[in-house]
């Protein structure tokens, strides 16, 4: 910092006043950063904690007690941010997450981006004023840029990812085995004599696609079946334009023996398609599916299915964001819990 300035900071005009925005700027680091290193944050380093407290001293900083109070202030709600509701693992996941807020006597505030980057866009800033304690976030379907993420972590509030999850230093994560159980479902289908394998995916930006999919071409590649790009189909949110998509490659002169799909959307739209073309499951067409559906058994053929473990999940990643909350140590925060899914065949892949 130049003597100039100084100067103009230490006069005695009463035109420049101190506080954590003018003492990050001059120092050309964030905010937030500037207030951990004056609170002796474990997470800054020492040379930087110097820096502050040097700049700070000369320039007579004095933190305001009213703002400090209220950053001490506790919420007792946490945030959960989800793609959608009507997907029966993102139910169960937030029972699991309900029972241990309510043991912790906190609040949960639960908001659905709906597949949409916009929406989570906007909550993440809506969460930034500090309204909650800590969020629990699962990424939208069109989520490929982590900036938003990025600048609510730079705020000091704690975040732990699940299922969609961005890989975001000192974050948590819970996760399934997402490419274990990829491989498993394709290789599943090629036991029953599958040899023409479609992949339904939902979007190529979400870290569970990326894995079930290397799983599915892993799986073909180790069994020595050709890997076709024609049989690997790109869905969206859209259930109209998904069912035309599924329509579309069951018509194919190469039509495929059998699906996976990669979420239980996908699958549902597959039956109401073969219901509508007379397509015979499992006679004509085979299908295995990531899902929670509780009634999947019950479907006409019954659904085989790749189940996560929802609740655990949830239960896992609510206290992970506890600890983040309480304890306020490092000792959780690079914490990758992966669950294990269980496969269920049931008719719909039968022989």
């Amino acid at each position: 910092m130049n003597s100039q300035k100084l100067d103009r900071f230490n006069s005695n005009s009463g035109i420049e006043k101190i506080d954590l925005k003018k003492l990050a700027k001059e120092l050309n680091l964030s905010i937030s950063t500037v207030s951990k290193a004056l609170r002796d944050s474990w997470e800054i380093k020492a040379e930087t904690k110097k820096r502050v407290r040097d700049l700070a001293d000369k320039l007579n900083y004095q933190p305001n007690p009213y703002a400090s109070s209220m950053r001490k202030r506790k919420s007792q709600t946490i945030a959960v941010i989800i793609p959608e509701i009507a997907n029966n693992f993102f139910s169960v996941v937030l029972d699991g997450i309900q029972v241990v807020a309510e043991k912790k006597e906190y609040h949960v505030l639960t908001y659905l981006t709906h597949e949409s980057y916009a929406n989570e866009l906007s909550t993440i800033k809506h969460l930034q004023s500090g309204r909650v304690d800590g969020v629990l976030v699962s990424l939208c379907s069109e989520t490929s840029d982590n900036q938003h993420l990025i600048r609510l972590k730079e705020t000091g509030m704690p975040i732990v990812f699940f299922d969609r999850i961005a890989e975001l230093s000192d974050c948590p994560t819970v996760t399934t085995d997402d490419y274990v159980s990829g491989y498993k479902a394709t290789e599943h289908l090629i036991e029953k004599g599958c040899r023409a394998i479609a992949f339904l995916s939902l979007s190529q930006h979400t870290s569970i696609n990326h894995k079930r999919q290397q799983g599915y071409i892993d799986a073909l590649t180790y069994n020595k079946i050709k890997i076709s790009n024609r049989l690997i189909i790109q869905c969206g949110k859209d259930n109209d334009k998904d069912k035309l998509i599924i329509k579309k490659l069951l018509t194919r002169k190469n039509k495929p023996d059998g699906i996976f799909a990669s979420v239980e959307k996908l699958a549902i739209a597959t039956y109401h398609v073969c219901n509508e073309m007379k397509i015979k499951i499992p006679c004509d067409l085979k299908i295995i599916s990531f899902s929670n559906l509780r009634t999947a058994s019950l479907l006409n053929p019954s659904l085989s299915t790749v189940t996560q473990p929802a609740f655990d999940i949830g239960k896992e990643a609510c206290e992970l964001l506890f600890r983040k909350i309480e304890k306020k140590t490092n000792k959780y925060m690079n914490e990758h819990p992966v669950l294990k899914s269980s496969l269920i065949a049931r008719s719909s892949t039968a022989q």
